[in-house]
């Protein structure tokens, strides 16, 4: 029942992200950076000088293949396609980022590039040792099962394949009893990612950090009023919960950049 509400509200705020400017707009001024491209956006914190980097370190081209794990609606995973040239496969267990993603797919004129199927970071339904490459921005933490998610992206790369991700490292004494974030809350993902058969050859903290986090939420606090207007009572209370949660619980420690190899 858990899940199925926090699904819900993700569906929800995908629906409506499309539809309201305030948020593309102060996401863009405070988190992805004003040299985002638009078709590519998305409410991650990645930027473009951090996605050439992961995107290079991932070590895919054409004919090689890259997926995406909790893609969103799915613009870096794009983004990064359309730059190495490897064809993608964006994973996420919201059907309405599938969708829209897939349609985005579609407006870029990258259809026969990517695809886009439902799944979780512990289930993909992809064959075992079957992609070349794998990325994720801002997403691991919010899996209930963080080493089943590593153990998964172990089994669908090849071996000498990458994984290269961002993510929060979750303060385990402020996440005590939370929703989803309390489940499994995960301060250091080396050990999980050294017992799942990973080589680990980065792992370093964002710069910069804990901005622009603290900004670009805050920001969207301020524009309640618009935000409800535009994305609708649903999406916009499931969002301001987040929000909220992680400016006053302060559950990240650190947002960090992580490379790492199969073995």
């Amino acid at each position: 029942m858990e899940q199925n509400l926090v699904s819900a509200g993700y569906d929800a705020v995908y629906e409506a992200t499309p539809k309201s400017p305030t948020l593309r707009r102060l996401w863009r001024e405070h988190a992805s950076g004003a040299d985002f491209p638009d078709e590519f956006a998305n409410i991650s914190f990645v930027t473009i000088p951090q996605l050439k980097l992961i995107a290079a370190e991932l070590h895919v081209g054409p004919g090689k293949t890259l997926v995406d794990l909790g893609c969103g609606m799915a613009g870096p995973a794009l983004w990064a396609a359309k730059e190495t040239g490897a064809n993608l496969i964006g994973v996420d267990f919201s059907a309405v980022a599938v969708g829209l993603a897939t349609a985005r797919a579609g407006e870029l004129g990258m259809s026969g590039q990517a695809r886009f199927v439902n799944g979780s970071f512990a289930e993909t339904g992809l064959d075992s040792s079957s992609v070349d490459g794998a990325m994720s921005e801002d997403a691991i933490q919010y899996t209930p099962d963080k080493r089943a998610a590593v153990h998964e992206a172990a089994r669908i790369l090849r071996p000498g394949g990458r994984l290269v991700f961002t993510a929060f490292e979750l303060d385990s004494a402020r996440t005590a009893g939370l929703s989803v974030l309390g489940d499994d809350p995960v301060d250091d993902y080396r050990p999980l990612l050294e017992a799942a058969g990973f080589t680990v050859e980065t792992y370093e903290e964002v710069p910069g950090w804990p901005e622009p986090m603290r900004t670009a939420y805050q920001s969207l606090l301020d524009a309640g009023d618009a935000l409800t207007s535009e994305m609708g009572a649903v999406a916009a209370t499931a969002l301001f919960m987040e929000l909220r949660l992680t400016l006053q619980q302060e559950i990240y420690k650190r947002r960090v950049l992580v490379c790492a190899t199969r073995r």
